[in-house]
C-alpha cells in the first residue's frame, strides 16, 4: 500500500510539473535567436569604416550605432532572462498575460521607438567590433537557450504593467528587436548617399 501511495504522488507530482514551454517553442526560439544573429552578421560583414559610421541625417544612427545598440540590449536581456528564470513557476499568471502575438506585433511595427537611455550607444566602439560583441553576447544567450530546464511559459518577470510577460515572451522581443534594427541597417544602406 505505501509503494502505492509513493507511486501516486510521484505521478502527481510529475504531472503537476509538466513544463508549458515546450521543445517546439524552444526549438521556434533557437530558430530565431541564431536567423537573426546570422542576417545581422550577413548585413555587417565587409564593411568600410565609412559605411560603419554612415548616418542618413545628424540625427540618425550610424549602422555601428545599431549594432552597440543591439548589443547593449543583448546583455539586458541576458540579464533578464537569467534572472527571471529563477523564479518560481507561476502558471496561474498565463490568464492575465496577453497572447504572444502581442509582443510580435509590437516590437516589429513601424512606429518608432524610443530607446531608453540604458540601451543608447555611446559611438566610442569601432563598428567590427559591436557586431563581434553583439555575435559573442547572442551565442553566450544561445547556449543558456539550448540547456535551461526553466519553464519559460510559467516564469514571469514583474514590471510595472498590469499584464506580466513570461520568459519566451521576452525572448520574441529579443529577437523580433533584432528584426526591427534589420530593417532600419537595410535603410540606411539603401540611402543614396550611402558610400559604396
Amino acid at each position: 500500500m505505501r509503494k502505492l501511495i509513493m507511486l501516486l504522488f510521484f505521478t502527481i507530482s510529475a504531472s503537476a510539473q509538466e513544463k508549458l514551454w515546450t521543445e517546439a517553442d524552444r526549438q521556434y526560439t533557437l530558430d530565431n535567436l541564431k536567423r537573426t544573429r546570422d542576417e545581422l552578421v550577413k548585413e555587417t560583414e565587409n564593411l568600410t569604416a565609412e559605411q560603419w559610421r554612415f548616418k542618413e541625417s545628424p540625427e540618425r544612427w550610424s549602422i555601428a550605432e545599431i549594432v552597440e545598440h543591439l548589443g547593449n540590449w543583448e546583455l539586458l536581456w541576458s540579464r533578464e532572462i537569467g534572472v527571471s528564470s529563477r523564479n518560481p513557476p507561476r502558471p496561474d499568471l498565463i490568464a492575465t498575460s496577453k497572447p504572444d502575438s502581442y509582443y510580435h506585433d509590437f516590437i516589429m511595427e513601424d512606429k518608432a521607438h524610443v530607446s531608453p537611455d540604458i540601451s543608447r550607444p555611446f559611438g566610442f566602439i569601432e563598428g567590427k567590433n559591436n557586431i563581434i560583441r553583439f555575435v559573442k553576447l547572442r551565442n553566450d544567450n544561445i547556449t543558456f537557450t539550448e540547456k535551461t530546464n526553466a519553464d519559460m511559459r510559467a516564469v514571469f518577470e514583474f514590471t510595472a504593467t498590469d499584464y506580466p510577460r513570461n520568459m519566451h515572451q521576452v525572448y520574441i522581443y529579443q529577437w523580433g528587436h533584432v528584426d526591427r534594427h534589420l530593417r532600419q541597417i537595410r535603410k540606411v544602406k539603401a540611402h543614396e548617399n550611402y558610400p559604396k
